[in-house]
């Protein structure tokens, strides 16, 4: 059975509450048990996890990693764009990864245009809401 990680970074914790304009309203909890249904179908184990302390993220990356899960869905929050430390650990893990966001950071305040992360994933998905979090999964495990 492969494993997936499902990362998500700071302030994600705060999703339904937080700007819902912006991120929606569904709650990280409700977009997890999502993912993990979605994973249930397809046979697949999702362990997910969310801190808003990126040595807690790089630590989580590292685990996944030594017990040889087989792909990372990450949404950095907003250490996509300031973390040389998060994205070195998603190098070293190895894993397959795709990074999402809940809205377009493209069309968003200039400094959210660049991300640290995406260069070393193998996808990005953003703009697309909590839907981004499914064809991550669906992308990794084949499914598309």
């Amino acid at each position: 059975m492969k494993k997936i990680g499902l990362l998500n970074g700071p302030n994600l914790d705060r999703l339904g509450k937080r700007e819902p304009d912006i991120y929606g309203s569904q709650t990280l909890d409700e977009i997890v048990k999502h993912i993990i249904s979605n994973g249930v179908k397809f046979e697949c184990e999702v362990d997910a996890f969310q801190s808003n302390h990126e040595g807690s993220l790089i630590d989580k990356i590292h685990a996944w990693a030594d017990a040889g899960f087989d792909g990372l869905i990450i949404n950095p929050g907003g250490f996509t764009h300031t973390s040389v430390a998060l994205r070195d650990a998603v190098v070293a893990s190895g894993l397959n990864t795709i990074e999402v966001h809940l809205s377009n950071i493209h069309a968003r305040e200039d400094f959210r245009h660049k991300s640290l992360i995406s260069g070393v994933a193998q996808g990005v998905i953003a703009g697309m809401g909590s839907a981004g979090y499914s064809f991550a999964l669906r992308n990794l495990l084949g499914k598309d």
